[in-house]
């Protein structure tokens, strides 16, 4: 596809705020080169799994946003403290922005689209704040009806900063700065942009499995780099199913974990595609039974 020439960043003021702590990571991440162990490197890839997947894939997107599945709310809750530690912001941003973000995607209202520039949905929306960069912008609240009736769910959009602080604080007590430069600041600034990836390269550069109305598009590097939210154009083909790799070489970690739930007996009423198989282009629609839930 092609985008604006000039990028919408450019644009808006700069939340300097939020600027300030984006370049401290990365700073941090720097940083964390001269300090580096194996203990350390190992940390932070176990770090990366629990956020990235344990809570941004399975927690806040095929849980939370799309309702492709459920589980025990003991579950629900464990899922979103992980995805707190992203520094993503609290389940009621992240969700409600990504509500939106399918209701106008790539056309007036979509938060980060590439048809305003590539550095505006990778991070340029982020760092200049204006598209409802807010946990309790008034804006938000429409969407997330589900989660604002959610005791815990309001707290922790609120305080969720709080299960980061005290994971630094225990990495410094267990393993001094290297394990805080690691499993903070190296760790955070890898997921942030690993995920940004999805809002940017995957409606960028790819292949499409299905006509949509928007630019999604299939990237299986984004999707290693995700646990499996790369497979963006099967996504948007069919927003509400838990599994998002369609073929045994779409590898989909967050769907691996989805799994691994139904098996233990904590996941169910998992929304699946039903695939048309043998043909050059595949197609899918959801089982009967699954049909039912929030988007």
């Amino acid at each position: 596809m092609s985008t604006r020439k000039h990028d919408r960043t450019f644009d808006e003021p700069i939340s300097w705020i939020t600027t300030f702590f984006m370049a401290a990571f990365h700073v941090g991440a720097i940083a964390a080169l001269f300090m580096f162990s194996w203990k350390a490197l190992v940390l932070m890839l176990v770090l990366i799994w629990v956020a990235g997947s344990l809570g941004i894939g399975m927690g806040y997107h095929r849980l939370l946003t799309h309702r492709g599945y459920k589980t025990p709310k003991w579950v629900e809750y464990f899922l979103t403290t992980c995805a707190t530690l992203a520094l993503e912001g609290g389940p009621f941003f992240w969700v409600a922005v990504h509500r939106v973000h399918h209701q106008n995607t790539d056309v007036e209202g979509d938060p980060h689209s590439p048809r305003d520039g590539g550095f505006w949905a990778h991070m340029g929306w982020i760092i200049t704040g204006r598209v409802m960069h807010n946990n309790n912008a008034s804006a938000l609240l429409p969407y997330i009806p589900d989660l604002r009736k959610d005791k815990f769910h309001t707290w922790i959009s609120k305080w969720h900063w709080v299960p980061m602080t005290v994971l630094g604080i225990v990495l410094l007590a267990v393993g001094g700065w290297p394990f805080v430069m690691w499993g903070i600041f190296m760790r955070t600034v890898i997921g942030l942009h690993s995920t940004w990836l999805v809002n940017s390269a995957t409606h960028m550069w790819g292949s499409q499995r299905f006509i949509t109305s928007d630019t999604s598009k299939n990237s299986f590097w984004v999707a290693l780099l995700t646990f499996g939210e790369g497979w963006h154009n099967n996504h948007h083909a069919h927003p509400q199913t838990a599994r998002h790799g369609l073929t045994w070489w779409e590898i989909d970690f967050n769907w691996y974990g989805i799994c691994v739930l139904r098996f233990l007996g904590l996941a169910w009423d998992i929304k699946t595609p039903k695939l048309k198989v043998n043909q050059e282009a595949p197609t899918a629609t959801l089982e009967p039974a699954a049909a039912s839930g929030d988007d």
